[in-house]
């Protein structure tokens, strides 16, 4: 039962608002003695031209009692209390009937959203930084394909642009052909560091790499087949990763991609008359907007990371016709995405108002600084690696005997990764911390699955529930709260796809697996002597370990049924 809903339509007959409208009022107190659900009264005030108490209190005398032991007035809040025992049935069975579907709904009614997200460069490390965007970009697929929408994930491989054209330089004078069939990224890392070392030394490096990246451009033959090595060699190593991560695209499409379209877009900011001359440069003047010129081409006649993104988002309009494109890049990046979406707008496109730049901060060791020109990064590949090694090392202490011991500490080591990227608001930035990040206590993604297994081994312990259930008797503090929270999914994950804050998620399901260990430490199903009460509290159980394996999935981890 979707209370918020019926509570929308309950007081839509007594005032001049549409549901929708009063649904999206709807808040959950913060202390369950204020009520289940409130219904703010502010908003109506102008309009009804009383004071909100006043409203609050008419209209709780007007309201439709049926499904709740009361309806109060607190201030200018009306208070909703659901029958608790209606409550705890309606959840618990909606939960079971649905299993893996529960949380879903067609909200999205099939419109399509296009995300760039991971993105990386082929000639760099596939590194810590990335699996930000990647981890984001894969749970906001997720949950937007279970709301009913239809989203293209799009890796827009960083395939193009002057890097390479020093690395075609660099390997030319210093490459090893072997070690790049070995270790792919390891050994393009190593000349493109040695590029810039001699670079500080010999300035005229760096015309040489553009002289190279612009006969790329052109098609030289030579340049080419250096480019499409470079691109097959990383790709090849960036496979391996998603492979770990269980990460899937619908498109490749990245900048190279585009290379034979940027004549074609700059041709139409020019014929849009928004093109000027400055210093050889063809740019779009954006003063007005307190903003330096987007720079569409560039005085040696290359192009940009720019004009390139104005040919992608030209594309995939004309191509998948979004109702959203998501640009799932780090926060440095703002202001690019803010010049590119103002060109688009001056070039007379109003869907440049749908096209949306989904920041997040960076991610920090503590006690180094990361750059890729110095050669200071930190592969993800290796970090993967290490926590699940970590995660083994903890199992053969504690768990010697488990099975599958190498699965399960894959799915925790993994899981424990992605889970620090996700539960916190995505700006913020991420130190690595292995102590916190593996631990079983607190707000971890070990905690959450072990949670999970704590439950599978209740219900494999009192085998099939057999006999009468009633969920009348779950009528504890502890049992109503948790049954509440299973209720909350689906408003978590269109919370999630609202903000593009897969925390929204990470945060629910860390609070369902908090309230149902405060259940079980406080309530032993076994000395539960009434057999329709047990059936009831195995039944939440079972329900609890559904809700938490489709959060997880969410955002992209995996539960174990032991540990």
């Amino acid at each position: 039962m979707n209370y918020k809903s019926l509570i929308a339509q309950n007081i839509q007959k007594h005032i001049d608002m549409d549901a929708s409208q009063i649904e999206k009022l709807i808040e959950i107190p913060p202390q369950p003695e204020m009520g289940d659900f409130a219904f703010p009264c502010f908003q109506l005030s102008k309009v009804l031209r009383k004071a909100p108490q006043m409203i609050a209190s008419e209209l709780v005398e007007k309201l439709d009692k049926e499904g709740f032991e009361s309806i109060t007035v607190s201030g200018p809040y009306v208070n909703f209390f659901v029958d608790k025992s209606v409550l705890c049935k309606n959840v618990i069975e909606k939960v079971l009937e649905e299993g893996d579907n529960y949380g879903s709904s067609s909200v999205g009614q099939g419109e399509v959203i296009t995300m760039d997200y991971s993105s990386p460069n082929i000639a760099k490390p596939f590194h810590v930084g990335h699996l930000f965007t990647t981890v984001l970009g894969n749970s906001l697929y997720k949950t937007y394909i279970s709301q009913g929408y239809k989203p293209v994930a799009i890796n827009h491989l960083g395939d193009w642009g002057t890097q390479f054209g020093k690395l075609i330089s660099a390997f030319k004078r210093w490459g090893d052909e072997e070690a790049l069939e070995k270790e792919p990224i390891k050994e393009m890392l190593r000349i493109y560091v040695k590029f810039h070392d001699e670079a500080e030394k010999n300035p005229e490096l760096e015309d040489e790499g553009r002289e190279y990246f612009k006969n790329l451009e052109e098609g030289r033959e030579e340049e080419v087949m250096f480019w499409n090595k470079f691109k097959d060699c990383g790709l090849s190593d960036f496979q391996k990763v998603y492979d770990m991560l269980d990460v899937k695209f619908d498109s490749y499409a990245g900048e190279s991609f585009y290379n034979d379209k940027t004549d074609a877009i700059i041709a139409e900011v020019d014929e849009k008359g928004i093109l000027v001359d400055s210093n050889g440069a063809k740019v779009v003047m954006l003063d007005e907007y307190n903003m330096p010129p987007c720079i569409v081409e560039k005085a040696d006649g290359a192009t940009i990371y720019a004009t390139r993104d104005l040919a992608a988002a030209k594309y995939r309009k004309d191509t998948y016709d979004f109702k959203k494109s998501l640009y799932i890049v780090g926060k440095d990046q703002a202001l690019h995405f803010k010049q590119v979406f103002t060109t688009l707008k001056l070039m007379g496109y109003d869907w440049a108002d749908n096209c949306i730049h989904v920041p997040f901060g960076i991610v920090k060791f503590a006690d180094k600084k990361l750059s890729t020109r110095k050669g200071d990064v930190v592969f993800l590949e290796d970090v993967l690696n290490e926590s699940v090694s970590k995660t083994l090392d903890i199992i053969n202490e504690k768990n010697p005997t488990l099975e599958n011991k190498e699965d399960v500490a894959k799915k925790i080591g993994i899981g424990a990764i992605v889970f620090t990227y996700l539960k916190n608001h995505r700006e913020r930035d991420i130190v690595f911390d292995w102590k916190e990040m593996l631990s079983f206590e607190g707000e971890t993604a070990p905690y959450v699955q072990y949670t999970y297994a704590r439950g599978k081994s209740i219900l494999r312990k009192f085998g099939a529930i057999e006999g009468e259930v009633d969920y009348s008797k779950l009528n504890s503090k502890e049992e109503f709260e948790l049954i509440k929270l299973l209720s909350n999914f689906n408003d978590a994950a269109l919370a999630a796809l609202d903000k593009s804050e897969p925390c929204m998620i990470s945060r629910y399901v860390l609070d369902v697996a908090k309230a149902f260990n405060k259940f079980y430490n406080n309530h032993s199903i076994a000395a539960t002597e009434d057999s329709a009460q047990k059936n009831a509290r195995l039944k939440m159980v079972e329900a609890t370990c559904q809700v938490i394996k489709n959060a997880l999935y969410l955002l992209g981890l995996e539960v174990v049924e032991k540990m």
